[in-house]
């Protein structure tokens, strides 16, 4: 299948996807990364997908219009860290110093440098956050994994394995304590069932809108680059 364009300026990269499930040609573009992909039943051509494309191109380039500017993390940039907005300042010293409303930086390879320090941050809180709820379930867990994911915040493997993207802490802190009942919660329930959102409600109480709050902005914590591509 692969990866086709659709015309224009800018092109827009589409990738086609066969699925043997699938009734009919559908369109998606994710919401964390603006990647636009084309579903196709296995006995549709290739040719009429991208035709059906081509029909949508509109709605495929507004929708893409509307995503938030791609930021570089930079002296000067704003950066949300746990929710509160702060910019990027250069530091005398060679830790990042995280204050009320600014980074300070060591100069040389900032975003780097900020991206390893946040990755570090967002381990101590995720595991303190698995920690305390792994104990109020009476379960325990194999390990834990960062990663920097764009189709999921977390995942949760039948050996006991979490996974969470490193980029929850630039998330106010209820969404990331959130995201890590809800995969402390798998280690009971490897499903989505009404037993597992009770599960969810009782490790962390109210879920709904943390889990809103992912839907509706979780792609803005995707706009920030740390390092040129």
């Amino acid at each position: 299948m692969g990866i086709h364009h659709l015309p224009g300026r800018p092109p827009v990269p589409l990738t086609l996807r066969r699925s043997g499930r699938a009734r009919r040609i559908s369109l998606r573009i994710s919401q964390l990364d603006g990647r636009v992909t084309l579903t196709l039943p296995a006995n549709v051509p290739e040719a009429e997908a991208l035709a059906f494309a081509r029909s949508k191109e509109n709605w495929i380039r507004g929708h893409l219009a509307r995503r938030p500017d791609e930021t570089m993390v930079a002296i000067g940039a704003e950066l949300p860290l746990e929710g509160v907005p702060r910019r990027i300042v250069a530091g005398s010293g060679r830790r990042v110093i995280a204050g009320a409303e600014h980074l300070a930086v060591p100069a040389g390879a900032v975003g780097a440098r900020l991206q390893s320090w946040l990755r570090e941050l967002a381990r101590d809180r995720l595991v303190a956050a698995s920690d305390h709820y792994a104990a109020s379930l009476g379960r325990g867990y194999s390990r834990i994994t960062l990663r920097d994911t764009r189709s999921r915040w977390g995942s949760c493997s039948a050996q006991g394995a979490l996974m969470y993207s490193w980029r929850l802490i630039l998330a106010p802190p209820e969404i990331l304590r959130y995201v890590a009942a809800h995969e402390v919660a798998h280690l009971a329930e490897m499903n989505h069932s009404p037993a597992f959102w009770d599960i969810v409600e009782s490790l962390h109480g109210p879920w709904k809108s943390p889990r809103r709050w992912l839907r509706e902005h979780g792609h803005e914590l995707h706009q920030f680059r740390f390092q040129e591509e």
